[in-house]
C-alpha cells in the first residue's frame, strides 16, 4: 500500500463519517450530547446541524494539513525516510476521530454506554502508535518531540525520540489499565502524558548540554 492508498483510506473515514451524519440526522434530537465528564455523565450539548458537521469537517481539515506537511517542511526529505509510519498515523487519527463521531451519534440515538471509556480506549491506541511513529521519525519541523535542543542536534533528536517512543507506549498501556476505574480512569491518561512531556523536554536539554554544549571556560 502506497501513500496515495493510505491517504485514500483516511479520506474514506472522512466520507464515511459524513454519510453517517446524513443518514442519522432525521432520527436525532435537535440538541446533541457532545461532552461528557470524567464520570461519564453528559455535560454539554450543541445544535444538531453543527454537531453532525463538526467532526467530519475537523477530520477533513486535519487530512488536508497532514497532506501538506511533507510538502512544506524545510526538512521534508527526512519525512520520506519514515513516510510509511507517518501515513499510518494519519489513517489511525482519522479513524479515531471517526470512531468518536460514530459514538456520539450512537449515544444520541439512545444507545447509552460509557462514552469516556470509548474515548480513552481510542486514545490508548493512538498513543501507542505515536510511540511507534516518534521512534522512527527523523528530524523535521512538524512531527515528533520538537524542542530547541532536538531540532538543533541529530543525536539529541534520535536519543530523545527513542526514550519518548517508549514513554508514549507506556502511557498507552497505563491508560488501558485505567479503563476499569470509572471516573478516575482519566488520571491514568493525564498523569503519564504530563510526565512524558516533562521528561522528554528535560532529557533533550540535558543531552544537548552534554553533547553540544560549549565547554565552561570558568
Amino acid at each position: 500500500m502506497n501513500t496515495t492508498q493510505r491517504f485514500g483510506l483516511a479520506a474514506g473515514f472522512v466520507v464515511l463519517s459524513g454519510v453517517v451524519s446524513v443518514l442519522a440526522a432525521p432520527s436525532l434530537p435537535d440538541q446533541l450530547v457532545t461532552n461528557w465528564g470524567a464520570d461519564g455523565d453528559p455535560r454539554g450539548r450543541m445544535g444538531k446541524t453543527f454537531g453532525l458537521a463538526l467532526m467530519p469537517l475537523l477530520m477533513a481539515g486535519l487530512l488536508g494539513l497532514f497532506a501538506l506537511i511533507p510538502r512544506i517542511d524545510p526538512l521534508r526529505e527526512n519525512i520520506v525516510s519514515f513516510r510509511r509510519y507517518y501515513d499510518w498515523f494519519v489513517v489511525i487519527i482519522t479513524g479515531y476521530l471517526g470512531l468518536i463521531h460514530a459514538g456520539i451519534i450512537a449515544f444520541n440515538l439512545g444507545h447509552e454506554f460509557p462514552f469516556t471509556s470509548l474515548v480513552l480506549s481510542g486514545t490508548a491506541i493512538l498513543l501507542y502508535y505515536a510511540g511507534v511513529l516518534v521512534t522512527e521519525a527523523d528530524r523535521n519541523w512538524f512531527v515528533g518531540i520538537r524542542t530547541p535542543w532536538t531540532l538543533s542536534s541529530e543525536e539529541v533528536w534520535d536519543r530523545t525520540h527513542r526514550l519518548g517512543g517508549r514513554l508514549f507506549k507506556l502511557t498507552a498501556i497505563i491508560t488501558a489499565i485505567g479503563l476499569p476505574f470509572g471516573e478516575y480512569a482519566i488520571y491514568f491518561l493525564l498523569v503519564p502524558v504530563l510526565l512524558t512531556s516533562a521528561i522528554t523536554v528535560v532529557y533533550s536539554y540535558y543531552l544537548y548540554e552534554q553533547i553540544e554544549g560549549e565547554p565552561d571556560l570558568g
